[in-house]
C-alpha cells in the first residue's frame, strides 16, 4: 500500500471511540496516543515513502457531557449552530431527499454546525489547515460531505491545497456526482454508486449486467473517474462475510474492485475476512479479532492484487469491458484481463469464449494466481474456464 487513511484525531465525547463525535478540536484524542505519537506515524509513514490521509470531521459537535454548547471548543455558542426551528420535531434529518434539511438539521442529534457563519467557517479551514501543517498529513477524507453546502466546500477546497477525498453515501450516480469538479465543489469521492453494485452482485448475487450499467452511468455522469476512491467494505457498513461468508465472492468483488479505474481502498481486516455486521460490530479489534497472519491466503491475494496494479501502472491505462452476461463479467486494462463471476464457490465450471480483447493471435496469456494457468489466444479469441466461482486476472506470460 502506498497510503494509511486514519481515523478523526480529536478529543471526543467520552463514549466516541470511532473519532466521528468530536468535542474539541484543540486536543488529539488521547484513547489514540500524544501529538508527539501522531508525528512520529506520519514521519515514519513518509520515511517508507507512504502517504498518511486524515479524516476530518466539519458537520457537527458533541460537546462534553452533554453540556451544550459550552462543552464543545472552539464552538461553544449556540449561533454556531443550525438553528432547529426549519427541522422536524425531531431537530434530526427525516427526509433525505429534501437537501435543505440534510444541510441543516441535526445526523442523529450531532449538534450541527452552521458553517455560514464567519466563525465557524473560518475556525474550521483553519484548524485542518494547522493539521497538516503540523503533522504532514498529504490528503483528507471529509465525513458527510453531502451535509454540508457545497459552497462551503469550494471556500475549503481552494484554501487547503492536499489531495481531499468526499463522502456522500448515496448510490445515486446523478447525486454523487454532482459534487465532484467539475460540476461540485470537491476533487474527489468514495464511490458509493460502485460499492452499492457491487456488494448487490457479489454478495446478493444480481445480475452482473448491472456493472455494464454502473459503468455506463460513471462515465458519463463523473468528470474524473481516476480520482474516485474504489472500496468493498468501510466502518459504515455490514462487512462482506457478514452478507456472505463466501470467500470466493469476496474474492471476486475485491479482484472488481481493486483492479477497476479509481483509487482502491481497502478497510483493515478485510485481508483476513472479518465478518462484523452494522457499526460498532464493523469496527472490531484488529488485534484481538483477526488472528493476524500475512501467510493466510486471503492476505496474499489481496497483496497479489495490490502488487500487481502497482506493478504494471494499471491507474494509466483506460478501463474496457470485453464480456457481460449474468453471471460473468470481463474487462481489461491495458495489457491486463480481468474474469469475475457471481456464482460463489460449489457451482459449475464456467466457460467463455472472448472474442474481444486486447491481444494478437497466438499470444500466451497467463493467470497471476497461478502462473501455470495458460492460454494461447486464437483466432475465436480467450478461452477463459472458471472453476468454483473463482477469479482470474490475466496477462501476457513475457
Amino acid at each position: 500500500f502506498d497510503a494509511i487513511w486514519i481515523s478523526p484525531i480529536p478529543l471526543q465525547e467520552k463514549e466516541g471511540y470511532h473519532g466521528y463525535w468530536p468535542s474539541d478540536l484543540t486536543q488529539v484524542n488521547p484513547h489514540f496516543g500524544t501529538n508527539k505519537d501522531l508525528k512520529s506515524l506520519v514521519d515514519n509513514a513518509h520515511s517508507r515513502g507512504m502517504y498518511v490521509m486524515l479524516d476530518v470531521v466539519m458537520n457537527h459537535m458533541v460537546p462534553r457531557d452533554g453540556k451544550f454548547p459550552s462543552g464543545a471548543v472552539p464552538f461553544n455558542k449556540e449561533e454556531h449552530y443550525h438553528s432547529c426551528s426549519p427541522c422536524p420535531s425531531s431537530c434530526n434529518i427525516e427526509d433525505w431527499n429534501n437537501q435543505p434539511q440534510v444541510e441543516t438539521c441535526r445526523l442523529s442529534g450531532l449538534y450541527d454546525l452552521n458553517q455560514t457563519v464567519p466563525f465557524v467557517r473560518k475556525n474550521l479551514i483553519g484548524w485542518v489547515r494547522n493539521q497538516i501543517t503540523t503533522y504532514g498529513f498529504d490528503g483528507l477524507r471529509v465525513d458527510a460531505a453531502a451535509l454540508i453546502s457545497k459552497n462551503f466546500w469550494r471556500d475549503f477546497v481552494k484554501n487547503v491545497p492536499v489531495y481531499i477525498v468526499g463522502e456522500v453515501e448515496n448510490g445515486n450516480v446523478g447525486y454523487v456526482s454532482g459534487y465532484q469538479m467539475p460540476k461540485g465543489p470537491l476533487p474527489a469521492l468514495l464511490n458509493y454508486p460502485a460499492f452499492f453494485v457491487v456488494q448487490d452482485v457479489f454478495a446478493y448475487k444480481n445480475t452482473m449486467w448491472d456493472l455494464q450499467g454502473l459503468n455506463q452511468d460513471e462515465e458519463s455522469g463523473f468528470g474524473q473517474m481516476k480520482y474516485l476512491g474504489n472500496f468493498v467494505e468501510n466502518h459504515d457498513q455490514p462487512r462482506f462475510a457478514h452478507l456472505n461468508a463466501d470467500v470466493q465472492s469476496f474474492k471476486a468483488a475485491m479482484t472488481y474492485s481493486i483492479l477497476s479505474i479509481g483509487i482502491p481502498i481497502v478497510y483493515y481486516g478485510s485481508e483476513h475476512n472479518l465478518n462484523g455486521g452494522p457499526d460498532p460490530d464493523n469496527r472490531e479489534a484488529m488485534w484481538t479479532s483477526a488472528n493476524y497472519d500475512t501467510t493466510q491466503p486471503l492476505y496474499q491475494f489481496v497483496k497479489l492484487l495490490i502488487g500487481f496494479r502497482k506493478q504494471n501502472l494499471l491507474w494509466k491505462e483506460d478501463q474496457i469491458q470485453r464480456y457481460a452476461d449474468e453471471s460473468f463479467y470481463a474487462y481489461s486494462r491495458g495489457k491486463a484481463l480481468v474474469c469475475v463471476t457471481n456464482v460463489g464457490s460449489n457451482s459449475p465450471q464456467l466457460k467463455y469464449t472472448i472474442a474481444y480483447h486486447p491481444y494478437s493471435v497466438g499470444q500466451k496469456i497467463c493467470n497471476i494466481f497461478w502462473q501455470g494457468d495458460c492460454v494461447v489466444v486464437t483466432s475465436q479469441g480467450v478461452e477463459v474456464v472458471l472453476d468454483n466461482g473463482e477469479s482470474k486476472v490475466f496477462f501476457p506470460s513475457n
